[in-house]
């Protein structure tokens, strides 16, 4: 992971956004209310879940409220845009929230695991996805949560993040 995310302010986040303005003719975007984000919390699982999204495949995410509440001002909502970052820390693609649910740790559905897109095979039965996806959200939110002095626990209340991709740039156009 880098040992930090691109602020708002980095030269290259600017010209990230410029490019997304450009191309998508979008006049109602703050850039101070963009959240710059990764996924996951090293750089190997960050690529692999970019990779995943890019490909159309992840149209969902999760993160445990007490970190997103320690790590952001505002909360998370429908409209709200990210810049998702690389393992590298260079911004990939922008991302708009569409819907955002709070549940327990324990009620995530497969429905919304599937939604993640992170088991294999892709067709894989509904109880196999859920155990996949607990299996390894559990051992995230362990390091995660662990960085911020929480600890994980069956009803820790999660956001159910779904999202859709508005701008991607690939490795060749970076700048």
């Amino acid at each position: 992971m880098p040992n930090h995310l691109p602020d708002i302010d980095d030269p290259q986040i600017q010209r990230f956004i410029d490019r997304f303005l450009e191309a998508s003719g979008r006049q109602d975007v703050k850039r101070d209310a963009i959240v710059i984000d990764i996924f996951g919390d090293s750089p190997q699982l960050a690529d692999s879940l970019l990779a995943l999204v890019l490909a159309g495949i992840k149209t969902a995410t999760c993160m445990s409220l007490w970190e997103w509440e320690h790590d952001n001002d505002a909360p998370l909502q429908p409209g709200m845009l990210s810049i998702i970052c690389d393992g590298a820390g260079t911004p990939r693609c922008v991302l708009e929230t569409k819907r955002v649910e709070q549940l327990a740790y324990q009620d995530v559905t497969a429905d919304f695991a599937r939604a993640e897109g992170e088991h294999e095979p892709l067709d894989l039965q509904d109880e196999l996805v859920l155990e996949h996806w607990r299996t390894y959200h559990w051992a995230y939110f362990i390091r995660a949560l662990g960085a911020i002095g929480r600890t994980p626990s069956m009803d820790m209340p999660v956001l159910c993040e779904h999202f859709t991709v508005l701008y991607a740039e690939d490795v060749a156009s970076r700048s």
